[in-house]
Formats: structure tokens, C-alpha cells, sequence
């Protein structure tokens, strides 16, 4: 496959859609993720990035590696977006979890579950 996408040129272009998709996946999964979780999941995403940089670093196909290595950094930047996403929600620009407790992040109280 890595040779027919050479061959034709197209390495560039797969690359990118892949990284658009990986990117655009990230973007509902850090707003499902803070009102389910709240920031609490940070750490989640710390442990993907981790965990991609050594599939990218191991990996010896150069677009699997690529993709992994843009896996790893989108993971990254989304521990960032999860606590932005907090202030979106503090702003009303996104809904809060009613399960939650308004301003904590804390798990819900475990008489409710």
C-alpha cells in the first residue's frame, strides 16, 4: 500500500486527511470528556500522548509513525483544551453536566449512583 501511495504521490494527502480526521475526532471527545469527567481526564490524554509517541518512535512505517506522532500531540493539546472547555461551560457557551456539582469537578457523589 505505502508503495502504491509513493508511486503515485499520494503520501502528502493521505497524511493530511488522517490528521484532519485525528484532529476532528479530538474535537467532540474533550467536550464529551469535561461534562462527563470534568478536568479530572486530563491525565488520560497524557498517557495516550505518551503511549503514541513511543507507538511513533517504534513504528518503522513513516505514514503509521506520522499518524501516531499527530495522535500524540492532538492528545497533548487536548489536555489544554479540556480545562478551556471548562471556561466555555462556566460562560454558558456549552451545557454543564446537571449530574455534576456546579464548580467541582469531583466525581458525583457516589449515594447518587
Amino acid at each position: 500500500m505505502t508503495e502504491f501511495l509513493s508511486e503515485w504521490h499520494l503520501v502528502g494527502l493521505v497524511v493530511g486527511l488522517a490528521t484532519f480526521l485525528i484532529i476532528g475526532i479530538f474535537h467532540p471527545v474533550v467536550i464529551k470528556c469535561e461534562y462527563y469527567f470534568g478536568v479530572r481526564c486530563w491525565w488520560w490524554f497524557l498517557v495516550l500522548g505518551i503511549a503514541m509517541c513511543a507507538v511513533s518512535m517504534l513504528v518503522e512505517n513513516t505514514i503509521l509513525s506520522t499518524l501516531a506522532g499527530v495522535t500524540a500531540f492532538s492528545s497533548f493539546w487536548t489536555i489544554k483544551e479540556i480545562f478551556e472547555q471548562r471556561e466555555r461551560v462556566r460562560k454558558g457557551w456549552f451545557p454543564a453536566n446537571p449530574k455534576r456539582a456546579s464548580g467541582s469537578d469531583s466525581a458525583t457523589k457516589s449515594a447518587q449512583s
